[in-house]
This record gives structure tokens, sequence and C-alpha cells, in this order.
């Protein structure tokens, strides 16, 4: 037993095998690898076939060998080293002890470390820039295919034993001062530079490298990438053919107010005939309409880097004013610097004149029809209005210059309604394709407030079918609504009336037929009392029944207070005193629901002026509604604390919570959140009402799930206080 224990300690796993391929022992590790397989063939158990192992030499161990080898299990995903020595049976039988040790992290790591170095020299040799590592005395150590290739060298051999210096560079000085630079900073970044080809030939490269140091911070070498810079020299004369061929204005500028450069567009659609003039004007005073507008320009494209779209005016050299379309950004040179800016200029003077054009025809359209009472609207496909009438001004408070060619029909609708309401124009179903007739619909005034109505639409199309307007009437019936509306609530309040005055019948008769048995109730509590030493426990208990029978019958004069409100005796309260002693008397009825009380009341609180009797039916039903509230138990916690000129108590449950959709009806007579046997909607509307007689406040405040908190405030009592 004591080596079957040293043997599960220890992290290989270890199996006994008979003979016939049976296990007769495993321990603890090799069952957590293989699960429990004791009785079982090892075949199954370490393979899961139902056949010998192909890698299995067990009648060479069975007489005597010792092997030591590697496996992959592929149903296991891992890999092992695998121990098998034969055992000696006292029977004579023949057995193995075979040890399995987990290698497959160190496989693992073997096999990424190969990938990664098979990577690299792939990445080395196939990547499509030449890559070198060079010594700092001016020898290559190792470079890649293309780099030979670029320059023109068959022989990897042939190339490692040239002199960069003399053989590399064109000019020996280049090789030094980009010494300078690699080992000042480290590292060179598109380093400009001419090489020599085994050819002669000259060949432009930018080189990216940094520098290579030993153990000891030492300089070794050099190492990084060379881009043969032929193609982009080549590109470079595509893109000038493209700057002169190109039909808008293409412009390169300095910062301080000189072209460059210009194509022949720009030079044409300024008027100048020869660019030698072009560049040499100033472009703040003879090209902008408005000096201010150069700053501008300036100001938007060095704080963002581009602009885009920038309406401006310019001069031509004639000086008529074109509008122009400006669009560019920031030139830097290689530090860094701005150094000034570049893009494109487009003619906007036909659209100018057709934006012209169509406005001279909105302005008839909305002549025609600026005596209707109502809305008239109408855009182009893309939304963008070009009528609007007086109505719609008048409705919408937008003014038809502000929305005619400025604004998009868009921003009158509510989100996504516009598209709404071109897919129904669509639609055959809204009075037939292409036409929508008085269909509800709300819009948005200037100043947020929601238009409600009815709108008839139509599409307008051309004489090929093709979409190219919409056209909308909107009347106005907000002042039919909102009498509708005024008309439903008066309803409702006579409903409520009715609620009420049923509320009053209602609890004078409670209060009438319950009033002599309580007083029936009292007067034997009375006389028992006398019967009972005053001494006893009994007679506290007496006296404790007699108080609640008492307080009951205030209750039920209460009720009538709420259709008919009485005067209340007011005085100085202790509300700690008041609220303790409800909790005391509701302590055990709450622990019966799984209620814990959890109270903190401030020794500092003033006095209230108050009807101790509503304070204690305002108490009693907050906690009553937070017992109801946690069906399973929870914890209800009270609080009060001072607040400057008045006090604060907070009931906080534990319980189910409140929707925030109806937070704001609880304090309402007749809504309540219990069903019909529980109550009948007015404890809280009866608790408002009496908090507001003591000139203080009641909030509420709920998460769904969490709990619920009623803040009370009431004014502290002071000594020139007047009701």
């Amino acid at each position: 037993m004591k080596a079957i224990s040293i043997l599960n300690l220890i992290e290989e796993g270890i199996c006994v095998i008979k003979e016939d391929f049976t296990i007769e022992f495993m321990n603890k590790s090799m069952i957590r690898d293989f699960g429990e397989g004791v009785g079982k063939k090892c075949y199954r158990v370490i393979n899961g076939s139902d056949e010998r192992c192909p890698w299995c030499r067990a009648e060479e161990v069975f007489e005597g060998a010792t092997l030591n080898s590697e496996l992959h299990l592929p149903a296991k995903g891992k890999y092992y080293t695998l121990i098998e020595m034969s055992l000696k049976n006292k029977n004579v039988s023949k057995s193995k002890v075979s040890i399995f040790k987990d290698i497959t992290k160190r496989k693992i790591s073997e096999e990424k470390a190969r990938s990664s170095e098979e990577d690299y020299k792939r990445l080395f040799e196939h990547v499509r820039s030449g890559l070198y590592v060079s010594s700092k005395e001016g020898k290559f150590l190792n470079a890649n295919r293309y780099l030979l290739d670029m320059l023109g060298y068959e022989s990897k051999e042939e190339f490692l034993n040239i002199e960069i210096t003399k053989d590399l560079y064109v000019r020996p000085e280049d090789r030094d001062k980009f010494m300078d630079n690699i080992e000042q900073n480290g590292y060179v970044i598109d380093y400009e530079v001419n090489f020599k080809r085994k050819d002669g030939s000259l060949l432009p490269v930018l080189m990216t490298s940094h520098v290579r140091y030993d153990n000891e911070n030492k300089i070794l070498g050099y190492e990084g990438i060379m881009v043969d810079q032929s193609q982009r020299k080549q590109m470079e004369e595509e893109y000038k053919r493209l700057f002169e061929n190109v039909g808008c204005g293409v412009f390169i500028s300095t910062r301080e107010g000189k072209f460059i450069n210009a194509n022949q567009a720009l030079l044409d659609m300024l008027g100048y005939k020869s660019k030698e003039d072009f560049l040499n004007i100033d472009i703040t005073k003879d090209l902008y309409a408005r000096a201010e507008d150069r700053n501008k320009f300036m100001d938007m494209i060095e704080k963002q880097g581009h602009v885009i779209g920038y309406e401006v005016e310019f001069k031509r050299k004639d000086g008529t004013i074109i509008p122009v379309l400006l669009t560019g950004h920031v030139r830097y040179d290689q530090q860094g610097k701005l150094i000034g800016y570049e893009g494109i200029n487009i003619d906007l003077s036909q659209r100018k004149q057709m934006e012209k054009e169509l406005r001279e025809t909105n302005d008839f359209l909305n002549n025609f029809i600026k005596s209707s009472p109502n809305a008239i609207m109408a855009s182009d496909m893309k939304g963008d209005i070009f009528i609007w009438n007086k109505a719609a001004e008048e409705i919408l408070e937008y003014k038809a210059y502000e929305v005619i060619g400025k604004m998009n029909i868009r921003k009158i609708y509510p989100e996504g309604v516009a598209q709404q309401v071109m897919k129904m124009l669509r639609s055959p179903d809204y009075g037939g394709i292409g036409k929508l007739r008085s269909y509800p619909m709300v819009y948005k005034r200037r100043d947020g407030q929601i238009i409600e109505g009815n709108l008839s639409a139509a599409i307008v199309y051309d004489g090929q079918g093709k979409e190219i307007a919409s056209v909308g009437v909107f009347v106005d019936l907000k002042e039919r609504l909102d009498m509708e509306r005024k008309l439903r609530i008066t309803q409702e309040q006579l409903l409520q009336s009715e609620k009420l005055a049923a509320m009053g019948r209602l609890t004078s008769q409670i209060a009438h037929e319950l009033n002599n048995p309580l007083y029936g109730i009292m007067n034997t509590l009375e006389l028992l009392k006398t019967e009972v030493s005053p001494q006893s426990k009994r007679r506290k208990i007496l006296e404790m029944a007699l108080s609640e029978t008492v307080r009951l019958t205030e209750l039920l004069r209460k009720m009538l207070s709420f259709s008919r409100p009485d005067e209340e005796e007011k005085q100085t309260v202790d509300i700690n005193t008041i609220i303790d002693e409800i909790l005391v008397l509701v302590k055990k009825q709450l622990q019966e629901n799984g209620v814990t009380i959890a109270s903190s009341f401030s020794p500092d609180l003033d006095q209230v002026f108050a009807s101790k009797n509503q304070l204690r039916q305002v108490f009693l039903n907050l906690i009553s509604n937070a017992r109801d509230a946690m069906p399973e138990g929870g914890t209800l916690t009270v609080k009060t604390s001072p607040n400057k000129d008045n006090i604060h108590i907070e009931f906080t449950d534990t319980g189910i919570g409140i929707d925030q959709e109806i937070i704001e009806k609880i304090f309402d007579s007749f809504f309540t959140t219990k069903d019909s046997i529980k109550g009948v909607g007015l404890g809280l509307s009866v608790c408002y009402g009496f908090i507001k007689e003591h000139g203080g406040h009641i909030q509420v405040s709920s998460r769904i799930g969490e709990g619920t908190t009623f803040t009370i405030t009431l004014p502290s009592y002071k000594e020139n206080f007047e009701e």
C-alpha cells in the first residue's frame, strides 16, 4: 500500500500491464490522462482502439528489454515519452511497467520555434524589398535574393565580398552621412540615396534601417530594408501627365501665398495664358475676391489637415468673379514642418446658374400657391426643398428663404419618417402608386414642437416616367386634436369625481357600521382592566389591545376625511418616537413575513407640528406597502435625519420595485399595483394628501428588482410657527 501511495504522488502516468495486455494497475496521473482502465485492454484505454497499438513492442519488453520512445496520440491531442520495462512477478507470470510523460507543451513550443524560424527565413527571402545585414566596417553579412537582383548580382558570395562605400555608393560621402544619422538616432527612415548597380548604372534607393548592438551595447553594424525607387520615379512621371491632363484645376502652393505649380485647366479657368505669369501672382491679393477667405481657408486646412468642398469666390485675370469649390490638403517636409498646400479647384459657375434658375422657378410656384391655407411643400428626390408656401412658414416657423435650396425635407420629419413617406408613396396601398391620400402625419416645428395633422402627397414624374420630385399638402389639425384631448380629459375627470363621490358614500357607510361594535369592544376591554392587577403582564396586553382599538376608530374617522376632510388637532410631536412605537407594534408581523427591520434615528431631530394620528396612518401605510413588496422577505430600512429647516424620513425596502412607466401615477386616487383583494388604490393618495396638509413633500425612487425608497420631508417646528 505504501508503494502505491508513492506511485500516486508521481506526476508521470504509470500503469502495469499483464502479458494478455490487461491493465492491472494505474496511478492517479495515468487515470487523470486516460481515465479508469484497470481490468481493460491497454490498447483500448491508451489508443481507443480494438487492436494492438501500432508502436507496441510488448514481446521485447516481456523478454527483459527496456524501451524509450516518443508517442503522438491523436485521439488525446497530446505527445508523450514512453518508458517500458519488464516486471518480475512472484507467480512467474510476465508483466510490464509503462511510464507516460506528457511532453505536449514542449513539442508545441518546438513546433512554434521551428515555424517562426522558417517564417523568418521565408519572409527574409521572399519579401519584395531588399533586406540586408551589414557590419560597421562596410561589409554585407547577409542579403536576400531580391536585393541581389535589385543591384544586379547573381551570386550572394560575390555580393558579400563587395566594399559598401566604394562599390555601392555613387558618392562615398553619402555613406559617411548615413552612418552619422543612423548612429546618432539609432535608426533612419526613408533615407534617400543613389546606389550603383553591378553594371555601374544608377539606382535610386529609399533606406529604412536601424543599428545592431552587441551584449555590451557596442555598435556591430546595421540592418534594414532598401526599396527600389525606379518605379516611383516612373510614377512621378505618370503623375505629371495626370496633373496636366485632368479636367479640374490642380495646384501646389506655398504657405506664404505663392503657386509652385498648376495645371493648364487651372490656368484656363482663371484666364491666364502663361504659367510663368500665373506662378508670380500673390494668391491672397490677386486670386481671392475677399482676402479674409484666404485666412479662413488656412485656418481650416491647418487645423484639420484638409478641406473638402470649401466654396469660395476667385478673381479671374480680367477681374470677373467666379465661384469655386476648393478641396485641398496640407503639405509637409521630411521633418514634418508645414510648407504649403495642394488640391483641386472646380468651377461652380454652371451649377450656380442652375441654382439661380431653380430659385426663380421656386419663386414663381410659391407665388402661385402662397394663398393656400394649408402648408404646401415640394422637394427634389434628394430631399432638397424648392417649394415652401406662406402657410408652411406659419405652421412650421421656417421662412421660405431659410429652406428653399438650403434645407432637406428630412429635417421637418421625426427620424426615419421621411423615408417611410416615400415608401408609402411608392406603394399601391395608400391611394395608388405615386400618391398618398390624407394620411395622419406629424412634423417638427422650428422650436422642436410636434405639429399634428394630415398629409396628402404625390411623386412628380418626367416624360420618361422617372421620379424627379415630390410635393405634399399638410393640413394642421392641432386645434381640433387639442380640443378632442381636452374633451377626453374632462370626461376622465367627471368619471374620477363620480368615483370619489361613491368612495365618500362607501366610507361613511363603513364607519357607521363599524363604530358601534368597536365601542362595544372598547367598553369590554375597559371592564376587563378593572379585574386585572396593574402589575400583571395581562394588564399590559389589555392596554395594548385597547390602544389599538382606539386607533382603529381613529382610522375609520380618517376614511371619512378622504371625501370630507375635517380639521385635525395638531401638536408638537417627536417623529422618532412615533416611528419607534409603530415598529415595535409591527415587528412581529414583519418577522412572520421574513422582513428584517433596520432603523437609524437621528438624535438631533427637531419636533414637527402635526397630527400624530395622520402621521401614524402615513407610516403604517408605507410599512404595509413595503411588506407587500417583499413577498420572499427582505430588509426594511427606516432612517430619520435633519436637513436645514426640515426633517427627512426614509422608508427603503429591498422588494420587487416599481416600473418607471407607472411610478408617476402611484399617488393618484384608485391607482394600485395590487389585486382587488388587497386594496382599492387609496392608501398612497391619502398619505400624499396628509403630508401636503402638513406643508411637506413625499417622493419615491425605485429600480425593478432592487427596491423602493419613499422620502418624506416635513418642516421643523419653530416657536413662532403659525399653522
